[in-house]
């Protein structure tokens, strides 16, 4: 009787600790199919870092994946300038609804972006009190063009030909559009556009 009673308790034991093996394995996820997916969230077209304007710290474009964005390349002493207004106004407006505004200020057009970082977001911020994403000075036309710009340029054939000039991107970092620098952020082009991308779904 007491072989029998210890072989019960051996097999109750074992059932046991099979179930809480199942439990556990249960519990903990592959770690193989996330680490495989990750990349594809962002589209090939955000794949960049570049540094932020105030203060230099590096900014990975994939943390707008998913959004509608409109790049703009910017200068401080320029007759589009006043834009800048615009543009902050159409963030406001429209950033609980998925867009971003990305600045890239550029002293390639008649070198109106003569200015540091820091004079840059000082004039920015205190002038127009933009606070959408600025990153720090780069080229956007030419041999030199930042990598952004690059791919902007290959996808529309289109350069900017002046300062303000904008590219709107859809939810699936597709390009939808170039602007040049006399459509102004308040022109119905120009809404409408951002507008309809909005509405679409990733």
């Amino acid at each position: 009787m007491a072989t029998q009673h210890f072989s019960i308790q051996a097999l109750w034991a074992a059932v046991a600790g099979l179930a809480a093996a199942s439990a556990s394995l249960a519990q903990t996820p592959p770690a193989a199919p996330v680490q495989a997916t990750a990349p594809a969230t962002c589209p090939a077209l955000l794949q960049h870092q570049f540094p932020r304007l105030q203060d230099d710290a590096p900014q990975n474009l994939c943390q707008y994946a998913g959004k509608v964005v409109l790049v703009v390349n910017t200068a401080s002493y320029c007759g589009f300038t006043g834009q800048y207004q615009g543009l902050e106004a159409m963030y406001a407006k429209y950033q609980s609804r998925g867009l971003v505004v990305l600045g890239f200020p550029s002293n390639q057009f008649g070198k109106q972006e003569p200015g540091t970082s820091k004079e840059i977001a000082d004039f920015c911020f205190n002038t127009y009190g933009v606070k959408f994403p600025m990153f720090a000075k780069s080229d956007v036309k030419g041999a030199n063009k930042n990598a952004l710009y690059a791919q902007l340029v290959k996808a529309t054939g289109q350069e900017p030909k002046w300062n303000f000039n904008k590219y709107l991107v859809d939810r699936r970092g597709r390009v939808v559009a170039s602007y040049p620098s006399d459509v102004e952020p308040e022109s119905t082009q120009l809404v409408s556009a951002v507008e309809k991308a909005l509405g679409q779904k990733l």
